[in-house]
Formats: structure tokens, C-alpha cells, sequence
């Protein structure tokens, strides 16, 4: 019984921090990642805040908010804007992919905009919202609204100069707006480095969320931070968001964690001396494995003689491709008599090629999980990974490494990373830092004595788990394909 007892104490502890309960009742955004950063999503029947400069994306996740609560979970919603027309929402909704127009057919939708000429006004040193909640109160009444998007509070309050009564009239619009049973945002513009223009409607809402968008070395990024939530955990770091044709997606590095199965089954390599120094079996499936060496050592070689023995097995295998087209890969690959056209026609085999500096990190990584979802396959290479710390910094791409190998984990899926070394490096170090995340590391070290032939020679550094060659052996790439000169390694 004590130890029965002891087990159920482990599993409490091992709850995920994303999937604790939350003290108050949360309404979904259905944002891809941002309800697991916020714990289920915004905080029912109150405000929050969204603040950011100019195109950050404040008002396109205030819209995606109501897109979504109308067309996924049944809460008709009420966008009233005191900056845009109604044909520049309209129109700047349908360009990310919003179905705004379908859904204002539906009366489940309701825009309303408001001229900053014809907004609530100070007249004979009196100010306040009561035109304005008048205002609303049809709008809402007309669809049965569940969620309310203000955009923008300096719109609403442009030209006050009282303080006094900008925090007076903005708590009685929180107040309203929640005995009605409403779900609020309100996004703000911010000032001299706060987060509103005012410095007081971030005290009034009960979760705040700051968006930015940067440019460091000509590549911009997007980030998202819940500053504050009142009566719930969250996610406290900045969180990279990307907006796309499919809206907006959040990307949490702590929404995934170390929750992953570890399966036992074993998938080949596709070459028989490399599946002998592992055991006699390859791989453990749903593993990461890390190849790495200098150029011309054949790390594409064995990604793509990977990704062909995942397809002679009857399965999917999706290959980035970061240096080279898909035709030039098909036709390098023919050097070594591996033959990849009958996958490719087959749709086993899908390459993607992309330059890392073509977009931003955040983008390459959207773009993965696309893939991913909709390819659904068991294989993934990226070549080389290392290509990546180009289009950012080295932490931003571990982390976005981080991001992915907990993602195809997740999945089952099998992943394989080559990278680039530059150069004599320590056993212990990798070009982008991640040999201490992946499950097995495999180095190709090239010599070249004074009086014979470049040879390479392949090393197993660490592969978790099973039991492996420590050995290295001579790697040899002709038209016969690949092979690994090495003999069979005892369980």
C-alpha cells in the first residue's frame, strides 16, 4: 500500500505545468499555442488589455478572438473599432484568412466603428461612456454577443486630459461590461515606455498582454508576454508569435516539456554496418539523432538513405532542406546509388526547400508544424540545422530547436538534424549547441594523411539507452550506396 501511495505522490508531481486547474473560469481563444501559454485561454467575463506599438498584431488577435468564439464555440461576437472603417477591418481581416464577411452574414459577427469626431466627448467640464453603452447595448442585444473587442482605449479616450476621469470612466466600462457577462479585450497603444498611453488601464484589467514586433539584423520577430492575470498561473516568458494566411499562431516553449512516451521499437538507418553499431537495431523510434561534420563528410548522404528506409518501410518521411532543391538533391543522391524519384512519386517522400535568411526563425518553425500536421510523417530531417543560426541568434535558434524536438516527440516522430562543423571541435560541442537535447550523436570525422585518399571515419559519441559501438568506423560512399565498416555490438 506505502508504495502504491508513493507512485500516486510521483504522478501528482509529475502534472504538467500546463495542464494544472486554474482558480477561475477561462474562456478558450482557440489561438494555436496561446491557450496553453495562458492556461486555457482569457479570463471569462472580464478585460483584458492588449497592448503594443503600431503592428504588433493587437487588433488581429482581438479579431481572431471573435473569429474563433463564433465559428468554434458557439459566442457571437461584437468588434467596435475607434480607428478603422468597416471596409479596412473587412478588408485587412480576409487577407489573413478571417472569414469576417461569412460570419457578419451569419449574425454571429457584428462590426461597429465609431468616428473619433462622433466618439464620447468632454463638454462643460463633464465626460463619461453613458452614449457609448448605449451603443452597445443594441450592438450586443442584435446578436446575442458573448465577446466584446474595444479597439483602441486611446481612440476611445483621445484628448482627455484628466486622468481622474479616464479611471473613473474606465472602471465603470470594466463594470458594465462584466454584469453583462462579457468577455472583453481592449487593446491600447503604448507611451514612453509604458504599456498605455494612460498608465491606467493595465491596473483595471484583469490580464494583460503585451505584443511587439522587432527587427535585429533585418530579420523581424514577434513576441507575446502575459504581463499580469489575475487569479491564474501562466506562462511568464515571451513567447514568439507569427501571423500567417491561417491568422496567428503562439509558439510556448514551455507548453510542450518533457511530457513525451519513450517507445521501445527500434527503426533502421537504412545502412547495416551503422544499424550494427547500434545494437544490430537502429534507432529507438520517436528519438532524435544529431549528425555532425565538416562539408563533403556525407551527412546528407545518410539523412537521405534515412529518409528512403522509412519509405521502403512503407512510411512517410519529410525532408527540410536548408542548401539545396529538391531536384538537386534527387540528383546527388544517384552519385551514391540511392535512387529517391520512386518515393517521391509515390508521396512517401516530400522535400521542402527554404532558405533559412528568407524569413524569420518563428516562420520556419510555423511552417514545420504544418508540414508535420498535415503530412503526418514518421521520418523528419532537417539539413543542415545548423543553417539556421542565420536567420537568428544562436539562443533563438536552440530554443526554436528546443521547440521542435519536444513537438516530434510529442508526435512519435523520428527525427534527424545534421549539422555543419567548422573545423576541429570538442567532443562535447555541436554548431548549434543542442548535442545535450538529441538522443543519439553521431560525428563523421574526415582525415586526410599526407599520402593517401580523404577518409571519413563515423563515431557514435552517445545514444541513450541502447548499447553502442565506441569505436569509430571507416565510412565509405561509392555508387553501391553507403557503408559502415563496423561489426556486430553485444546488447
Amino acid at each position: 500500500m506505502a508504495s502504491k501511495a508513493a507512485a500516486r505522490g510521483r504522478r501528482r508531481r509529475l502534472v504538467p505545468f500546463h495542464a494544472r486547474a486554474s482558480s477561475i473560469p477561462k474562456c478558450p481563444t482557440g489561438i494555436q499555442g496561446f491557450d496553453e501559454v495562458t492556461l486555457g485561454g482569457l479570463p471569462r467575463d472580464r478585460a483584458t488589455l492588449v497592448s503594443g506599438p503600431a503592428g504588433s498584431g493587437k487588433t488581429l488577435l482581438a479579431a481572431e478572438f471573435l473569429v474563433r468564439g463564433a465559428r468554434d464555440y458557439g459566442e457571437p461576437g461584437l468588434f467596435l473599432s475607434f480607428e478603422e472603417s468597416h471596409r479596412d477591418f473587412l478588408s485587412n481581416g480576409a487577407a489573413v484568412g478571417l472569414p469576417l464577411r461569412r460570419l457578419i452574414e451569419a449574425r454571429r459577427l457584428a462590426v461597429d466603428c465609431i468616428a473619433l469626431e462622433s466618439a464620447p466627448s468632454e463638454a462643460g467640464g463633464e465626460f463619461n461612456l453613458d452614449g457609448l453603452f448605449i451603443r452597445l447595448e443594441q450592438a450586443i442585444r442584435s446578436i446575442g454577443a458573448r465577446r466584446v473587442v474595444l479597439d483602441s482605449l486611446d481612440g476611445l479616450f483621445v484628448g482627455m486630459p484628466s486622468p481622474s476621469i479616464v479611471r473613473t470612466e474606465l472602471r465603470r466600462l470594466f463594470r458594465w461590461l462584466g454584469r453583462r457577462r462579457l468577455t472583453t479585450i481592449v487593446t491600447a497603444e503604448g507611451s514612453r515606455g509604458n504599456l498605455t498611453r494612460h498608465g491606467i488601464e493595465e491596473f483595471l484589467s484583469d490580464c494583460v498582454i503585451a505584443v511587439d514586433h522587432r527587427v535585429r539584423e533585418q530579420i523581424s520577430t514577434r513576441r507575446l508576454r502575459v504581463v499580469k492575470y489575475r487569479g491564474s498561473a501562466h506562462g511568464t516568458n515571451e513567447y514568439p508569435f507569427m501571423i500567417s494566411d491561417g491568422g496567428l499562431s503562439v509558439l510556448p516553449i514551455t507548453s510542450l516539456g518533457l511530457e513525451h512516451s519513450a517507445p521501445r521499437s527500434r527503426v533502421s538507418t537504412g545502412i547495416p554496418g551503422l544499424d550494427r553499431m547500434l545494437s544490430g537495431r537502429g534507432f529507438y523510434r520517436a528519438s532524435t539523432v544529431l549528425v555532425t561534420g565538416s562539408a563533403g563528410s556525407g551527412k546528407t548522404s545518410i539523412a537521405a538513405t534515412f529518409a528512403a528506409a522509412a519509405c521502403r518501410r512503407r512510411e512517410r518521411a519529410l525532408v527540410l532542406a536548408l542548401e539545396e532543391s529538391p531536384a538537386q538533391i534527387e540528383r546527388n543522391m544517384r552519385s551514391i546509388g540511392l535512387d529517391l524519384s520512386p518515393h517521391l512519386r509515390s508521396g512517401r517522400l516530400r522535400i521542402v526547400s527554404s532558405r533559412p535568411q528568407s524569413q524569420g526563425l518563428e516562420h520556419h518553425l510555423v511552417e514545420l508544424h504544418r508540414l508535420v500536421r498535415e503530412f503526418r510523417p514518421s521520418v523528419v530531417v532537417i539539413d543542415p540545422v545548423s543553417d539556421l543560426v542565420g536567420a537568428g541568434t544562436y539562443d533563438d535558434a536552440r530554443a526554436m530547436l528546443t521547440r521542435l524536438i519536444d513537438y516530434l516527440k510529442q508526435r512519435g516522430t523520428t527525427t534527424m538534424f545534421t549539422s555543419l562543423t567548422s573545423g576541429p571541435t570538442p567532443t562535447e560541442a555541436s554548431e548549434v549547441g543542442i548535442s545535450s537535447l538529441v538522443d543519439t550523436w553521431m560525428r563523421l570525422v574526415t582525415t586526410e594523411p599526407a599520402d593517401a585518399e580523404l577518409s571519413v571515419r563515423l563515431g557514435i559519441v552517445k545514444s541513450r539507452g541502447m548499447s553502442h559501438a565506441r569505436r569509430p568506423a571507416p565510412l565509405r560512399m561509392d555508387r553501391g550506396g553507403l557503408r559502415v565498416l563496423a561489426g556486430e555490438v553485444g546488447r
